[in-house]
């Protein structure tokens, strides 16, 4: 018993360990990403804020002041500090400072790994560094300092120095004082020193930095007056205050078109709240032992309260990531998901191009910033769910017909719903990534490929001549004489491609959440299968053959003299038609509403979606009718892959899973 338990012990320290590497090899690979991404780019577009301030014609080389040029948005004290080393930033320019900046991150992540907060497993404690530096490298603060040659990193390092590595509190203040005179707002943690009983550190803080500020008035008064009295602390300094890239609240009340002493007043009144309730929240996760937590949390108010808060300057929200909310298991991923998507993609790939989102849309990093200072309900450690939360309940195995499925047996039927914050965000940044590999398939553009569609279109239409199925002109003419049906189809192939499928995951989210989890993975599938269709095999449509006759009953006449037929052509991949995903997502929603439907007039009903839709595709010469076997190829796929993976549909009746959710209430 003892040797079989040593080897299962040596297993899973093995896994650790390869586990490890491969992070480390990711952290490696996506550093020298972001260095060929910097060095490939020609010198006069890269480090352009680094180049405007220590070039050859530079800012700091100036004889006036710092400020006659809108480039320079530092503090007086970080101009003093850049001034001597500006001949040798000239010739570091290139791999030396990028290199630099990148040895900052790696140390920046290395001290978030280390501050944890207590107790730390085995597998994080060797897992933590080398997720921390990856995703440290995939955040756009990290990208842009990188590409823009910035210095943002340096506040947020010393800080986590001075919290988690030095020891003494004057050292420690005096790290932090560096800082808040180079970023302002960082004076917020002195008020997090001093109520969490460190006051001597918060006093040398603010010793710190007013001496750093007196410094550089006393050598450079001009520089000084016109930061900190004419531009008030840097407001104005830089690009417009209500540009998107400034996500502090007050480019938010700008953009929300309140300006003059209104928004003035607003902005110190909620700049006041946010910090007072900021550092109210980090001082109780401080003396909760979380203090990694309550700098995350007073770097987020500080975000806020600042006039400009460019992007570069975010990395606090980042670090925000450490919370634990939610008591169930389900719910723990969301708030670290919710983060990680918001600093790693542009949030125009988070929310629709729709205008009464656009509040949302383009304030989206300042309000993730908002929430974690004021309003995310973080666990305390002494909370009984910060190590054990309520476990998810799974639904019992069904047995498989081979022996190799489930492939992946971890991946087990859950009983309860999805938490649905993530799933909209898995919808919704899948549906963006769909949308950019469907335009890259042609190379960007739909002119870059018309050449290869097209002669894969003539293709498509010599094997239906050849096997008799060649029936979209016939279609396409019949239809256009009846001024009812083809407005009919018309209607279907624009409004039911979205709805339905929407309104099919929403029914089985809300009533059959197991099924739901079955359905949603067998769609994602099949759409990745048809993800490299698209890739492999551009494919003009019927209706963008120019020879053919066919015509576009939806879209109009299009100009085939133009490269690509007008705007419509400009705006998608029109050549994204091999296998048609309007007949295989119908397909899908026929066979699930088959399946599930209780009764067999809703299974009729649903399976005459995929009809009428195949209909109107071949109708309004949108595809041909090889494209709806792709479809349908791909669906199959979607559903043999869910059940390669997972094993065999999970038969648990709504009425079973009630029973058990009111048994574990019960019991609690």
């Amino acid at each position: 018993m003892a040797n079989a338990e040593h080897s299962g012990a040596t297993e899973i320290q093995a896994r650790l360990r390869a586990a490890r590497l491969v992070l480390w090899l990711v952290a490696a690979v996506l550093a020298l990403r972001e260095v060929a991404v910097v060095l490939r780019t020609p010198r006069g577009e890269r480090l352009t804020d680094l180049e405007t301030w220590v070039g050859p014609d530079g800012v700091l080389h100036v004889k006036g002041s710092l400020y006659d040029s809108t480039q320079f948005t530092g503090t007086p004290f970080g101009g003093l500090v850049l001034k001597p080393l500006t001949r040798a930033a000239e010739q570091a320019l290139g791999w030396g400072w990028t290199f630099g900046t990148l040895l900052l991150v790696v140390a920046l992540g290395l001290v978030a790994a280390r501050a944890l907060p207590q107790p730390v497993g085995r597998r994080t404690s060797l897992l933590a560094a080398p997720v921390a530096i990856s995703l440290l490298m995939l955040s756009l603060p990290v990208r842009n300092t990188l590409y823009l040659g910035q210095t943002s990193i340096m506040p947020v390092l010393l800080v986590l120095v001075a919290c988690f590595v030095v020891r003494g509190e004057r050292v420690s203040g005096v790290l932090i004082g560096l800082a808040a005179a180079l970023q302002p707002t960082v004076l917020l943690f002195a008020p997090l020193l001093w109520f969490t009983g460190r006051r001597r550190g918060a006093l040398t803080t603010a010793a710190t930095f007013a001496a750093g500020t007196a410094l550089a008035w006393a050598a450079l008064p001009h520089d000084s007056y016109t930061y900190w009295v004419h531009h008030i602390a840097g407001t104005g300094l830089g690009g417009p205050a209500d540009d998107l890239a400034n996500q502090s609240l007050h480019g938010l009340l700008l953009r929300l078109g309140v300006a003059g002493p209104l928004e003035i007043s607003l902005f110190l009144v909620l700049g006041a709240a946010v910090a007072t309730l900021g550092v109210r929240r980090a001082v109780r996760y401080a003396r909760d032992g979380q203090l990694l937590l309550a700098v995350a949390v007073t770097g987020c108010a500080a975000i806020a309260v600042s006039p400009t808060t460019w992007q570069h300057q975010l990395l606090w929200v980042l670090l925000a990531v450490v919370g634990r909310v939610g008591k169930r298991a389900s719910d723990r991923y969301v708030w670290p998901v919710a983060v990680v998507v918001v600093m790693t993609l542009p949030t125009k790939m988070l929310l629709p191009h729709i205008a009464a989102l656009y509040p949302l849309r383009n304030n989206m990093v300042l309000l993730a910033a908002l929430a974690a200072a004021t309003v995310i309900p973080f666990l305390s450690r002494t909370s009984p769910y910060y190590q054990t939360p309520i476990p998810t309940q799974h639904a019992p195995a069904v047995p498989a017909r081979f022996r190799r499925v489930p492939l992946l047996p971890f991946l087990r039927r859950v009983l309860t719903r999805p938490n649905l914050l993530l799933e909209l965000l898995l919808i919704r940044v899948t549906y963006a990534a769909y949308q950019q590999v469907r335009l890259a398939a042609t190379g960007g553009s739909n002119s870059a490929g018309r050449a290869t569609a097209e002669k894969h279109g003539q293709q498509v239409y010599d094997l239906e001549r050849l096997l008799h199925i060649d029936i979209e002109h016939w279609v396409n003419h019949t239809v256009v004489k009846v001024d009812w049906l083809r407005n009919f189809f018309d209607y279907y192939y624009e409004s039911f491609h979205f709805v339905v499928p929407l309104s099919v995951l929403a029914v089985l989210y809300w009533r059959r959440p197991v099924d739901y989890r079955w359905a949603r993975a067998s769609l994602g599938l099949a759409t990745l299968l048809a993800l490299v269709g698209f890739w492999l095999y551009p494919l003009a449509p019927p209706r963008l053959m120019p020879a053919l006759g066919i015509i576009d009953t939806v879209h109009g006449v299009q100009d085939f003299s133009k490269p690509d037929y007008g705007t419509l052509t400009a705006l998608t991949n029109q050549y994204a038609a091999m296998p048609s995903l309007h007949f295989g997502w119908s397909l899908w929603c026929g066979v699930v509403i088959a399946v599930v439907a209780p009764k067999w007039w809703m299974k009729g009903l649903g399976l005459l979606h995929p009809f009428f839709t195949v209909s109107a595709i071949v109708a309004t010469g949108n595809h041909w009718v090889l494209d709806a076997v792709g479809g349908a190829a791909v669906v199959a796929g979607g559903f043999g892959l869910s059940y390669l993976f997972q094993g065999p549909r999970a038969r648990v009746v709504r009425v079973a899973v009630e029973a058990d959710e009111e048994r574990a209430l019960v019991k609690r």
